[in-house]
């Protein structure tokens, strides 16, 4: 029985997929309140791709497996639903064609890699985007990130800078990662 006065608490879910040789490519899920907490956590067993997917799926194989396979039944998952998933891979970018829900790639917050980032930026008027950004993915800012989106889904666009600007948006989009790694590498012994 659901009490009229409960509130769906807004989250943001964070999704990254992990390799680990020989053990194959783990999925996780984190989904974040937005000062932070942890409200529910999910990841995949190992998932490897067998010969003939190899050959059949050819350079989609990586999109197929990160967003639709992976991506696809962590979210099945979800408890509660998320205002935006947040991804640290690329090829998470394709599970947006399978859920309404807009999904994110936050670059990495590595001094070098932040650092190349930066230089690649170039001006297009008001806004920065990445010089080297490939033409399926659209850069932008959301708050003081270089963040991208499909460019199949470009209305996520203002979708998320709608939202964090309606929320007061101001986590840290990349640590959540470091946590799910972590918690990968702890359910299932890996990595260590």
């Amino acid at each position: 029985m659901s009490n009229r006065n409960e509130k769906t608490v807004p989250t943001l879910g964070f999704l990254t997929v992990v390799e680990y040789t020989p053990g194959g490519l783990f999925g996780g899920l984190l989904v974040l309140n937005l000062a932070g907490r942890p409200l529910e956590f999910h990841c995949t067993a190992p998932v490897k791709a067998n010969r003939a997917q190899e050959i059949l799926y050819g350079p989609t194989l990586k999109s197929y497996l990160y967003g639709e396979q992976i991506g696809g039944a962590l979210l099945a998952k979800l408890k509660s639903p998320a205002l935006a998933v947040c991804t640290d891979s690329e090829h998470v970018l394709s599970l947006r064609d399978h859920t309404d829900v807009p999904v994110a790639l936050i670059p990495p917050s590595c001094v070098e890699e932040a650092i190349a980032v930066e230089s690649s930026l170039v001006n297009h008027g008001d806004s920065n985007q990445l010089a080297v950004a490939p033409p399926h993915i659209r850069s932008f800012h959301l708050g003081s990130y270089e963040v991208a989106v499909s460019a199949q889904h470009q209305t996520d666009q203002e979708k998320l800078e709608s939202t964090w600007q309606e929320k007061g948006i101001d986590l840290d989009l990349n640590e959540p990662f470091t946590r799910i790694r972590e918690a990968i590498e702890e359910a299932h012994g890996v990595g260590k």
